[in-house]
């Protein structure tokens, strides 16, 4: 009887210290869950930069598109800007704090030259929002945290879906000039990382624009071939900053030619909220980007290209002699590289020019050609001094070229972080 008396004092002895450590685990799950919850600070909107010109703005008709920014400009100055032009309707801030500048439904003047789907003019029915920060260079969680929550309640005022939050640079358009002779997209990379799909994921958006309309109805053509891949491609510079959380864009529902922009009914809405993310896109590399050699590098090359991996040793003339193949007339000839070139010891064989074509955060552009001018080619960027063209063994800076004294066949070798 003892015996039995002692076996079910253990056995509820042992049930209660269960119970205890079930009790503590729930306790710090909970405590845990309330951390994570407090993790995500609540949107603050403050007024100090209300702009004076808001009650002369008259109130939209429709709202059908949400378009972010990048100010290109530290806060300060971008705030006292935005507020005397009335250039936006909300400005966040580094530490994701949010200034009203314009009130939602009035016009802000914010996206300037500009179309989309066949309407001009998007301050008219577009919401504008600057992000302090550039448009290659990632901002701060917490400004996409505070983005996320206004894009939410944004979205559910006026009945918007993922794919009707699009960047500056999908609407924004270029007259025509001396490159192009027709109105065209690529005249600004304003705000273009809102368009890559890690930076979406953070900003709770799981469809984005799937293709550019007015390109596609040859309203206007497309100038800038690796803004389009950032926009509607696989590009995406911002994934590493944001731990991998980069996914699918669904396309968004199409619409129809000449329709007038507003948002969706309710029950459209609930229909593409629904809808389940479409196949993977095609991975689509950037149209000017050089392939790597499909041969694996010997180790005499991998030596090679190791001077553009660690810290440069820099000459004050760097030399680099061009391969046979590379030539018209079958000659050797050296090659005299400016001195602001990143390039570091040079040796006498193929992998130079290889290592040349891999210099961090360079693309090799082009050929020229008739109907692939400089600015095709490389933007902005075709007249900067860190641009380099080649042609027959001969670099020429940015800064130095004669744009009516570009010969068909020139190379372009200019930085991807020029806007």
């Amino acid at each position: 009887m003892r015996t039995l008396r002692t076996l079910r004092t253990t056995k509820t002895l042992k049930t209660l210290r269960a119970l205890g450590l079930l009790k503590l685990m729930l306790g710090g799950a909970l405590a845990m869950l309330a951390c994570c919850q407090a993790y995500a600070a609540p949107l603050v909107i403050k007024d100090d930069y209300r702009s004076p010109r808001n009650k002369e703005r008259r109130v939209r008709k429709a709202t059908a598109l949400i378009v972010l920014h990048t100010t290109e400009a530290h806060a300060k100055s971008s705030l006292n800007k935005l507020c005397e032009r009335g250039e936006a309707h909300y400005c966040v801030v580094e530490n994701g704090t949010v200034y009203r500048i314009v009130d939602r439904d009035r016009e802000a003047f914010h996206a300037g030259r500009s179309m989309w789907n066949g309407k001009e003019d998007c301050d008219t029915y577009s919401i504008g929002i600057e992000v302090v920060g550039h448009h290659d260079k990632a901002v701060t969680l917490q400004q996409l945290d505070a983005l996320r929550q206004l894009l939410n309640r944004l979205k559910g005022i006026y009945r918007l879906g993922d794919a009707q939050v699009v960047c500056h640079s999908h609407v924004a358009y270029g007259a025509p000039n001396t490159w192009h002779k027709k109105k065209h997209r690529g005249r600004k990379r304003c705000g273009m990382l809102f368009a890559m799909p890690s930076v979406r994921a953070r900003l709770g958006l799981s469809a984005r624009p799937p293709g550019d309309p007015d390109v596609k109805a040859k309203r206007l053509v497309q100038a800038d071939e690796y803004l389009g891949s950032v926009l509607y491609g696989s590009v995406d510079t911002m994934v590493s900053k944001y731990g991998g959380l980069r996914s699918v864009m669904a396309t968004s529902t199409k619409s129809a030619p000449g329709r007038k922009p507003s948002g969706p009914k309710p029950a459209t809405a609930a229909k593409m909220a629904a809808q389940k993310p479409s196949a993977p896109p095609p991975v689509v590399k950037p149209p000017l980007i050089v392939p790597q050699a499909k041969e694996p590098p010997k180790a005499e090359e991998s030596a090679g290209l190791l001077s553009v991996l660690v810290p440069p040793v820099f000459k004050k003339k760097a030399r680099l002699v061009i391969p046979q193949a590379q030539l018209p007339d079958n000659s050797s000839q050296v090659l005299e590289l400016p001195r602001n070139l990143t390039i570091g010891k040079m040796g006498d064989s193929a992998r130079d020019l290889r290592a040349l074509e891999s210099l961090p955060g360079y693309v090799k552009g082009g050929p020229v050609t008739a109907d692939l001018s400089p600015y095709k080619i490389a933007g902005a960027a075709w007249k900067s001094p860190t641009t380099y063209y080649y042609l027959r063994g001969k670099v020429t800076p940015g800064s130095k070229i004669d744009e009516k004294a570009v010969e068909v066949g020139t190379l372009i070798f200019y930085k991807t972080d020029n806007p």
